[in-house]
């Protein structure tokens, strides 16, 4: 077992963004899920299988190894089983998710925003294959259908074998291309397992503790377990564990154990690992014969059209960059940070006796997601998954953060 050492570093919370008027009543709770699914980005891990002796290394020299790691070339299955303590979300999850593909993805069926979302609950088989920052390759199995993310070059294609359907952009078309400084593959997809460990370490500042936690075995590799927690208070993670490999530093499996107890709320990684160069046909794809294929341009205008005279949600992307709009601020940092907007229109969320316009679906999905809170700020619903939480006041404010239901009570009251 390599012993414990520290080094001390901080993960930035997460942002968000306001909807629209009439879709704020009851996209939040949705929006939290789609949050919570996006932690899946920082994923791989699996069962250890033993402890090997290591030589000793400390926090800073294994995080140091992460960042030095070199490798590009990589093929494997991960397995990923998700526990975010969502309810059910029946049909929503698919009509939500369809809204959310955002003005570059539209309604394709293969568009990854849409399917990504599958990854936010249950037990998940995922092969990935990677050969530099050009192509990469994500594939979701299932018994009976194969879902694919693959980018080669410039190109950019998604198939779901299920429906038949196939998503394709070109690299300057890829979604939020920009944002991610030309990183073109698309949310939720890693481009390799290095880029997760940085997302995870970035941010350094004394809101964190690192140690190395001793070995362990995962795909059949040697690996060093670095463990990340907070030191503050009121965070719903109580701690990340990323099994790094011991010869060449990739990481091999990331945990995140909520910080009210139970099974981790996210365990997922590599069941197995090769780090040599895959077949250049893992990287490529025709669509089949009489595939609908749904292209980016064509896509992102339908999708302008469907906004122009849009009065409906607009999904999962209510949280994207929350903390940059106008009228929005941070309470805390670190860990315990909460984001504070107010709902676009000032209304809170609809009751039995005003909710007309909501679906009954969604209605049902409130009341069952929902906890329903008073303080000096008022009253308000809290919409609670194991990591990810939110405080929608009846007079319309909005509070988000990775915090307890009481730190989210206790920021509104502080605001009032």
């Amino acid at each position: 077992m390599a012993p414990n050492d520290s080094a001390e570093t901080t993960g930035s919370a997460t942002s968000t963004t306001a909807a629209r008027r009439k879709a704020a009543r009851y996209v939040v709770p949705v929006a939290v899920a789609g949050v919570a699914a996006a932690t899946i980005g920082l994923v791989p891990a699996l069962a250890d299988s033993g402890d090997p002796q290591l030589p000793k290394i400390s926090a800073q020299q294994l995080i140091e190894k992460i960042a030095a790691s070199d490798t590009q070339q990589l093929s494997g299955t991960v397995r990923v089983s998700t526990d975010l303590g969502i309810p059910s979300l029946g049909g929503l999850t698919e009509s939500f998710a369809r809204s959310a593909g955002g003005d570059e993805q539209g309604g394709s069926s293969a568009a990854p925003k849409d399917r990504l979302t599958e990854l936010a609950s249950g037990t998940h088989t995922l092969r990935v294959a990677a050969d530099g920052p050009d192509k990469q390759r994500v594939s979701i199995l299932d018994s009976a259908a194969e879902y694919s993310v693959i980018r080669n070059g410039d190109q950019l294609w998604a198939y779901d074998s299920k429906s038949d359907e196939a998503y394709h952009a070109t690299i300057d078309k890829a979604p939020d291309a920009e944002k991610r400084g030309g990183h073109t593959t698309p949310d939720g997809v890693p481009a390799t397992p290095k880029a997760l460990a940085e997302q995870a370490l970035k941010a350094a500042d004394s809101t964190t503790s690192v140690t190395v936690g001793g070995t362990a075995q995962v795909a059949g590799r040697d690996a060093y377990k670095l463990v990340i927690k907070p030191k503050q208070g009121g965070s719903t993670i109580g701690a990340i564990t990323v099994a790094v490999d011991a010869k060449n530093g990739v990481p091999l499996k990331f945990t995140l154990s909520p910080s009210s107890g139970g099974k981790a709320a996210i365990d997922a990684g590599f069941t197995s690992v090769d780090f040599g160069k895959p077949a250049a046909s893992s990287f490529t794809f025709t669509p089949p014969k009489g595939t609908k294929v749904t292209e980016a341009d064509e896509a992102k205008t339908e999708k302008r059209a469907e906004k122009n005279g849009a009065t409906g949600p607009e999904g999962l992307a209510g949280l994207d960059g929350f903390a940059g709009r106008e009228g929005a601020k941070v309470i805390g940092e670190g860990w315990g940070a909460i984001y504070a907007i107010e709902a676009p229109g000032g209304g809170g969320l609809p009751s039995s006796e005003n909710s007309a316009d909501v679906p009954p679906a969604a209605q049902q999905f409130l009341d069952s997601f929902g906890d329903k809170v008073t303080g000096k700020f008022g009253s308000g619903t809290v919409f609670k998954t194991r990591l990810v939480n939110a405080l929608m006041t009846d007079d319309g404010k909005v509070y988000v953060g990775a915090v307890t239901k009481d730190a989210l009570v206790e920021a509104a009251d502080a605001a009032n």
